[in-house]
């Protein structure tokens, strides 16, 4: 007898296909099948009755296996954020048959001691406590790490493991080492960077429970952690949580989701909480913090650039034997290269972007493709003109500040030069060993990480960011500089030099963030999220014109649909990357169903779908 099966292919894009097998198989299971005389990894999603075509016969079933959460959340990524369930399914890691479930009892975990709360963070612990989601709005220092633990102590003890999602890699060295002085060995690390061997060792783990504190970025929200308690997502309002790639699932909202499904508490954390999150959820507001310094905001109105205001206050800084950081939203030495005779843009032959220098490797390179060329002596247009550089980026700073005093030690901190997990730690460690005076980097500088000694914190280019077309841009811009600000400061009184011409605009929300939210709500009130759902539909193909006219075909469509309206179309601002010319579509609707509904009716294969978008170009 056969039995038939809808099976999805990990991975593909594909929809599911109907397959057969002699025995009967489980719902979940992972089966080997073939596909064009390809074998692949596939998940039984259901049963099927007999078609009317010739099916292939379903291999071996492996010894792992997706759950019923794990399919529903599958699916409903696939649903909501336009992919392919086996591309959904393969973001998860599977189950592991035979691995006994939870058995219930407390889980004994090595604490070095307990954790004392002060008043106020009894409170927010109380708050968190009794709701499904809540947000723990508290400031930079105001001790919301102290009230994860403390929630996750009795998560413990109730017989259930923790989940702690980061926003990127390198923010968990330090909060590793602060969850392993308090819980021990029974806390572990996922994330992309860990050699197959590190993730083989960490899985077993997992499976048989020694782990009972699961930390990482946004994969480690799709780990088999069959008995998970509790959820904290911190440092919620980071973008690095919603994928760039398909599926383009945002994993703080993937975790309230999961929460939601399994029944389970979910925290999400921030000192800048996103305007959508403070707009939905219950919040606990944690001022202050345990630092009695304080910080002192200057502002220079001033271009992009290392004045001599910024060169005396390094120097003065150093002298008086303190450590500093210098914020620059630029990779590399320049972001632009340009011809000062014929005016020639150098730009990537395969992207509409113009290449960054790197000198060290004397090469151009792009950031979006990563193609890379041998820097040229003369301009490639007319040769005979000299290349000029614009927009400051970190190398050249850091050669620039190394001049300044032969005892000042300054270290690149960017993705150029912390590459692995390895050089992220020890960077770090040297900072804090005072073997580095000052830091030089991008965002990186910002995510988390406890500087002892910084007294100094210049932010340069912020005015970029909130001069960008992006109806979030003043909330981006503020956000990142109250999160660098809150890097220095933490042991002495710190100064914070910021380049910018907009001074009145972030004086006014720099001491209260929370008076920024409320009236960035209204503003974005029947505009933009939280009030409203946006979608992006994104063309792409090496054949421009082919690209158009599918945009134009949809959009032909769309204009017939009322429930959504169509903001914004035609070329992408970054027309071409990789080669391929790019074009898109932003819609908005009250519902996110609208929204849904309508893409579907428009969605070709060319088309690719960005729910709740957070990028533009």
């Amino acid at each position: 007898m056969k039995y038939f099966y809808a099976v999805a292919l990990l991975g593909s894009p594909l929809e599911p296909l109907t397959y057969h097998s002699e025995t009967q198989l489980a719902i979940g299971a992972e089966v080997d099948v073939s596909l064009s005389g390809r074998s692949l990894k596939g998940v039984i999603i259901g049963e099927s009755s007999k078609p009317d075509f010739t099916t292939q016969p379903i291999g071996e079933s492996t010894t792992y296996f997706y759950s019923d959460v794990q399919i529903q959340s599958a699916t409903f990524i696939s649903d909501y954020y336009g992919c392919s369930l086996g591309e959904a399914l393969n973001l998860f890691i599977p189950y592991l048959i035979g691995v006994s479930n939870n058995n219930g009892f407390p889980i004994q975990s090595r604490m070095s001691g307990g954790i004392t709360l002060c008043d106020a963070q009894s409170q927010a612990l109380d708050f968190i406590r009794s709701r499904n989601v809540s947000l723990l709005f508290g400031d930079t220092g105001a001790g919301k790490s102290e009230i994860y633990m403390k929630r996750m102590d009795e998560i413990l003890g109730s017989g259930k493991r923790c989940l702690l999602l980061l926003p990127e890699i390198s923010l968990t060295p330090q909060m590793e080492k602060r969850f392993r002085n308090h819980f021990g060995d029974a806390v572990v690390l996922w994330h992309s960077k860990m050699t197959p061997k590190q993730k083989k060792v960490t899985l077993e783990k997992i499976y048989n429970k020694t782990a009972h504190i699961i930390a990482g970025p946004r994969s480690a929200l799709f780990l088999p952690i069959d008995d998970l308690g509790l959820i904290v997502v911190d440092e919620e309002h980071d973008e690095s949580y919603k994928s760039s790639s398909r599926p383009r699932y945002n994993a703080r909202d993937m975790a309230l989701y999961i929460g939601n499904l399994l029944k389970i508490p979910v925290v999400l954390g921030s000192a800048t909480p996103s305007v959508s999150s403070y707009a939905k959820f219950p919040s606990f507001r944690l001022r202050g913090g345990f630092f009695a310094s304080k910080r002192t905001f200057l502002f220079e109105p001033s271009l992009e650039a290392l004045t001599p205001k910024i060169d005396t206050k390094v120097i003065e800084n150093h002298t008086s034997g303190h450590q500093g950081i210098v914020f620059i939203p630029t990779r590399a030495n320049f972001k632009y290269t340009v011809c000062d005779s014929c005016g020639y843009h150098v730009e990537c032959p395969f992207c509409s972007v113009g290449m960054s220098q790197h000198k060290n490797s004397r090469a151009l390179k792009c950031h979006y493709c990563n193609y890379t060329e041998v820097l040229p002596q003369v301009c490639p247009k007319c040769q005979s003109g000299s290349l000029l550089t614009m927009r400051l980026g970190t190398a050249e700073a850091v050669e620039h500040l190394s001049k300044l005093s032969e005892s000042l030690r300054v270290q690149q901190f960017d993705r150029d030069v912390i590459t692995t997990q390895n050089k992220l730690i020890k960077v770090l460690e040297a900072f804090n060993n005072r073997e580095i005076d000052l830091l030089v980097g991008t965002q990186m500088l910002s995510k988390g990480h406890d500087y002892h000694d910084i007294t100094l914190a210049v932010v340069m280019g912020i005015d970029h960011l909130l001069a960008q077309s992006d109806y979030r841009a003043r909330e981006r811009a503020l956000s990142l500089l109250i999160q660098i600000a809150g890097r220095s400061g933490r042991k002495q009184d710190a100064l914070v030099w910021v380049q910018s011409f907009n001074e009145p605009f972030f004086r006014e929300y720099l001491d209260d963030y929370e008076k920024f939210l409320i009236d960035e709500i209204k503003i974005r009130a029947d505009k933009y999220p939280p009030t409203k759902r946006l979608a992006r539909l994104l063309y792409a193909h090496k054949n421009g014109m082919k690209a158009k006219r599918e945009m134009e075909k949809a959009l032909q469509q769309l204009k017939q649909i009322r429930e959504v309206q169509i903001v914004g179309y035609g070329a992408s601002p970054i027309e071409k990357i990789a080669g391929k010319y790019r074009f898109q579509i932003l819609l908005r609707a009250d519902k996110a169903t609208s929204l849904i509904r309508a893409i579907k009716q428009v969605k070709t294969a060319l088309c690719e779908i960005d729910m709740d978008p957070i990028e533009f170009t």
